[in-house]
């Protein structure tokens, strides 16, 4: 019985833990940080966008983290990216953004998907983000 009883808190935690890293706030508290960083207002979450973004993913904010992770590849004074790769960043943190939409799906292949509907949208070919 022991035994049982730890195995459904065990089960009961990694549910928990997951289910509250997929919760509209753990998206918006996510971007959050980023866009504070370089002033740019908190963005509110939106049904509408998220119904639009349903799709897959592991955590929201585990693929958010990887968005900004962009940041890095991002230059502010060239308003380019290394490679190309920063265009998730500059979304994330684009200035006229201020609803959020995010959702996840788990692909017939065991994959995973996640995405975020930004409204307005962003990353204009020669606009900065902030």
């Amino acid at each position: 019985m022991m035994k049982f009883s730890l195995t459904l808190i065990l089960l009961s935690i990694i549910f928990v833990n997951s289910v509250a890293q997929n919760n509209p706030i753990d998206y918006v508290a996510a971007h959050k940080s980023a866009r504070t960083a370089v002033g740019v207002a908190t963005l509110v979450w939106n049904t509408t966008l998220a119904d639009y973004a349903k799709a897959n993913g592991f955590t929201g904010v585990d693929a958010v983290n990887l968005w900004i992770a962009e940041k890095s590849n991002y230059d502010y004074a060239s308003n380019s990216c290394k490679n190309g790769e920063c265009g998730h960043y500059t979304q994330v943190v684009w200035r006229d953004s201020v609803r959020l939409g995010c959702a996840r799906v788990t692909c017939q292949n065991g994959g995973v998907f996640v995405t975020c509907n930004y409204d307005p949208p962003g990353n204009y070919i020669g606009e900065r983000p902030y």
